[in-house]
């Protein structure tokens, strides 16, 4: 398997985990009085759109090359670690 192919499949398993993670924090926004839902569900928005930014990245790798991947790699990383750092601080954050 190529590097390509595992780094695609590394992504799209954190991904699905970070998606599961955003459903926990839906449910618990339910239970929440409704200043709270505000807040939660700013964040989960906030959210969403960074797991789409990291999507978008991935099709961005899928269909590039095998040589031009590389490139595209970098920039899929920034993502990346910007969507990690705001997973953590929201499950902190939300208790989950």
């Amino acid at each position: 398997m190529s590097n390509k192919e595992l780094y695609k499949q590394k992504m799209q398993a954190q991904l699905d985990e970070w998606e599961a993670d955003i459903d926990k924090l839906k449910a618990k926004a339910a239970g929440a009085n409704a200043s709270a839902k505000l807040e939660w569900h700013k964040d989960i928005d906030a959210l969403k759109v960074k797991i789409a930014h990291g999507k978008t990245k991935l099709t961005e790798i899928e269909n590039a090359s095998d040589e031009a991947w590389e490139s595209i790699k970098e920039g899929a990383d920034t993502a990346w670690d910007s969507l990690k750092t705001a997973m953590v601080e929201a499950k902190s954050k939300f208790k989950i």
